[in-house]
């Protein structure tokens, strides 16, 4: 059986031409060490949102091919570089057996989503396939953005595409630092959480802020969220079967919290916080899950951080980029900081807010690890 042959390659400049995004496919050939690609993945920052027609034509002619996917977003990363608020292009070139293909209904294969904001709805993220891919929009989910399959701008502002001949194993870092261990939610009215066990919610999440935290003027509410488990409370938090629910506004007359999405009575709730060290963590615990459910090394790997998540998160370092290359030195990898990630939660696709989504993936074929 032929090898998978994939490579990444990176184009920057002062200005969003496209030539940038030849140079991105041209570079990941000559990695690959091959004269034509099969299929391209191609991200281009959003300075090329206006009109990407041209950067995709240039993109085409370089691979020898029009089997091209990709969006624009804030920042782009590849193994090589990270790239946030300059013109650029990255793309990743496949030959071989893997390929990039129609979706069917009820594909098995993964399927690489991308959606502009604001074309994200439920039916198209509850499909009954495996998601991996972002939402293309900045942290605040502003600006111009686009969407492309087949070499062609999806009009609709959302694109997917199986990932053929690959085995896939994904998997999510939420990446905070719990707080509290999960508790029953007693009391609810709409959005507003009033009990959680025996007492208010405020009281709850007070008593289990770290002391520097609890004493300032105000709480940052924008670094704490609740932590909704599924399945044994016990172990859902180290296994990470949980989904983030944001803290709209704390309410001193009640005592209650109002979330961002629903919650019922009888489900369990732990507080948390956004914090590094706990997201370096959880990175190395996704990175575990996934390569040992892919059962060898991967060929590639797909990886979607929060544009909240990245540079700015980790202090001028992308630090999940960094342990990802350094635990798979030489492997391809490409992605988007997005304003939201798609992927895997309790045996369904899940939106993900301030999180990485990690895709592996390898060839058919078994290889040794």
């Amino acid at each position: 059986m032929d090898s998978i042959r994939v490579a990444t390659g990176l184009g920057r400049g002062p200005r969003a031409q496209p030539e940038l995004a030849a140079t991105a496919v041209t570079r990941g050939l000559a990695r690959a060490h091959i004269k034509s690609a099969r299929s391209v993945i191609l991200f281009l920052t959003h300075h090329f949102a206006g009109d990407p027609k041209p950067a995709l034509r240039a993109a085409a002619r370089a691979a020898g091919c029009t089997q091209i996917t990709g969006c624009t977003a804030a920042g782009l990363l590849t193994d090589e570089e990270w790239v946030l608020d300059a013109p650029a292009a990255a793309a990743m070139v496949l030959a071989g057996p893997a390929f990039l293909d129609h979706v069917q209904k009820n594909d098995e294969d993964a399927v690489l989503s991308l959606a502009a904001p604001g074309d994200l709805s439920a039916d198209w993220l509850d499909a009954g396939y495996r998601r991996v891919g972002a939402v293309a929009g900045d942290i605040l989910g502003r600006g111009p953005f686009r969407v492309w399959t087949a070499g062609q701008v999806r009009r609709e502002g959302r694109g997917e595409v199986a990932l053929r001949g690959l085995q896939a194993s994904l998997g999510a870092s939420q990446g905070v630092r719990a707080l509290t261990s999960p508790i029953e939610v007693a009391e609810v009215h709409g959005y507003d959480v009033l009990k959680l066990g025996h007492y208010p919610a405020l009281n709850v999440l007070v008593q289990a802020l770290p002391i520097g935290v609890r004493e300032m003027d105000r709480i940052p509410l924008h670094l704490i969220m609740g932590g909704v488990t599924f399945g044994d409370p016990t172990t859902a938090i180290k296994e990470g079967r949980y989904r983030l629910n944001h803290i709209v506004a704390a309410n001193m007359g009640d005592q209650s919290i109002t979330f961002a999405q629903r919650l019922t009575r009888g489900e369990r709730l732990f507080w948390a916080m956004r914090d590094t060290l706990a997201a370096e963590r959880d990175m190395r615990a996704t990175m575990d899950r996934t390569t040992l459910a892919l059962n060898g090394r991967p060929d590639f790997a797909l990886m979607f951080p929060c544009a909240g998540r990245g540079p700015h998160f980790y202090g001028d370092s992308d630090r999940d980029l960094d342990l990802l290359t350094h635990r798979f030195p030489g492997l391809p990898v490409i992605g988007i900081y997005g304003n939201g990630e798609l992927g895997p939660l309790d045996e369904a696709n899940h939106l993900y807010q301030y999180s990485t989504v990690l895709g592996l993936f390898r060839g058919s074929a078994p290889k040794a690890a």
